[in-house]
């Protein structure tokens, strides 16, 4: 392997896949680094005991071409082996009622009505889904925001239209304002279910959550969703390959221990060797990239908008392989529980399950594969100390809502923020990206441009890095912030 390559990507997640993919097509020479011994970060499966389990996320939506994973793929001329869900998720509350997730934005809504009361959800509904189509639409035609540069803002004007100039203000209303605009504030049961649907996709509850993030986060199940066969290591595969056939490699359980810069270029110092590079993109967290660079960068990337443990969440995570043959209507479910989980202290448990067609995530006929997550937020000081008592607490959870029979496991393990820590090596284990917070407005999110010359930043911590699909965005805005200023 040469030392020297046009643009080093350190990590090797869905954000920095995205990037180096799209310089590869460039042409530059592109070299992914990645310190564990899989590729995608926490956009990926693994095999274990015989079953291939999820990493973490575990939904995707986008893939139509005006979304960015769509958009992605359909550049790469890539095609990944997926099945559309009739039903994206149904949501089992508290107090025994189970909500069906209906993509069709009507069926919704009838759904709505008749589980939370009859009041607003319409309106209320209507107005979501419009927000969430404009924030889509709008989101890979300003492939310059958040513009840091005045050619940013000339790009920004130029793509502009009266719509999102119209919308743009909804950034300075929270969720929990837009609740109490439509008179459903006083509807507890419909409050809980927007803060726990939100935990998924915003991080954040409706008092933290802007309106253009969170009515788009709300309607995330009412775009396509899918489920990606033998698991989402074929989502990352493919990319990895056409990077590699395309002048570019990618080196696994090689992560960088300290960046350098000298005379213009990049110096990227690993535990076996020293890789030079004209251009830098971390993809891996803020937290973590600061660590790692001995150069200055802009004054953005200050201490004031990093943010520490007690602002972000980890996850308590299972991998369950248990026979099995009912058939659900859905392999997304979010449980709310009737009290906060001992040790953790969450309020509700997200349970995907592998897909009844799909037969290559386990040895035998007659398994299911489930990947159980519950937000832990403040890892750094939140220590879970038995997780078998976890284990235990949410094995029966979902065995009393009829998901599985405890003596049906074949095999079971858990991951704890510590754990997570280890896996990722993000810093204190958290996953998920940078919670939404109102006092941070989307224009005021950290840039791609690390250190206004040749490096860049995408992934979860940066604009706008939530979930795949804004994983996905955030690095082709680095990529296109890349292109725009050097090629």
């Amino acid at each position: 392997m040469s030392n020297d390559f046009d643009a080093c990507v350190v990590g090797s997640g869905i954000a920095g896949l995205s990037a180096a993919s799209l310089l590869a097509k460039e042409g530059l020479k592109v070299l992914v680094l990645e310190q564990n011994w899989i590729p995608g970060g926490c956009t990926s499966s693994y095999p274990r005991k015989g079953f291939v389990f999820e990493t973490g996320a575990t939904t995707l939506v986008g893939l139509e071409k005006n979304m960015p994973p769509g958009y992605l793929l359909n550049n790469l001329n890539i095609e990944i082996d997926a099945v559309k869900l009739g039903l994206p998720m149904q949501v089992h509350l508290s107090n025994g009622k189970t909500i069906n997730r209906y993509e069709a934005l009507d069926q919704w809504i009838n759904e709505a009505e008749l589980k939370f009361g009859i009041k607003n959800q319409a309106k209320f509904w209507k107005f979501c889904f419009d927000i969430a189509n404009f924030v889509w639409d709008t989101s890979l035609k300003q492939k310059s925001f958040p513009p840091d540069r005045f050619s940013d803002l000339v790009d920004c004007a130029k793509n502009a239209n009266f719509k999102q100039l119209k919308y743009a203000r909804y950034a300075l209303k929270s969720m929990k304002n837009l609740l109490a605009e439509y008179g459903l504030l006083e509807n507890q049961t419909f409050v809980d279910f927007c803060n726990e649907q939100l935990l998924i996709t915003s991080q954040n509850n409706i008092e933290e959550t802007n309106v253009l993030f969170g009515t788009t986060a709300l309607c995330y199940t009412n775009f396509p969703n899918y489920y990606v066969n033998g698991g989402l290591i074929n989502l990352v595969n493919p990319i990895v390959d056409y990077i590699e056939q395309n002048n570019g490699e990618i080196l696994l359980r090689s992560g960088a221990t300290q960046i350098e810069k000298k005379d213009g270029n990049y110096i990227i110092h690993t535990k076996d060797k020293s890789i030079n590079c004209k251009f830098l993109i971390s993809s891996i967290p803020i937290n973590n990239t600061l660590q790692l660079i001995y150069f200055p960068i802009r004054s953005q990337f200050n201490s004031t908008n990093i943010l520490q443990s007690d602002k972000l969440n980890s996850a308590f995570q299972m991998g369950i392989a248990f026979k099995d043959d009912k058939k659900l209507e859905a392999v997304h479910h979010q449980i709310h529980l009737d009290k906060p989980l001992t040790q953790v202290g969450s309020k509700s448990i997200f349970l995907s399950l592998s897909h009844p067609n799909d037969s290559s995530r386990y040895k035998e006929k007659g398994y299911k594969i489930a990947s159980v997550s519950t937000h832990v937020h403040d890892p750094e000081n939140n220590i879970i100390q038995n997780k078998d008592a976890v284990e235990v607490e949410i094995v029966n959870q979902l065995e009393k809502l009829g998901f599985l029979n405890k003596d049906s496991i074949a095999y079971l393990h858990s991951s704890t923020p510590k754990a997570w820590h280890k896996w990722t090596q993000r810093a204190f284990g958290f996953v998920g990206g940078y919670p939404q917070y109102m006092k941070t407005k989307p224009w005021q999110m950290l840039s791609a441009r690390l250190d206004g010359d040749k490096a860049y930043i995408c992934g979860d911590t940066t604009y706008p890095g939530q979930g795949i699909p804004g994983a996905v965005l955030s690095g082709i805005i680095a990529y296109e912030k890349l292109k725009k200023d050097h090629l």
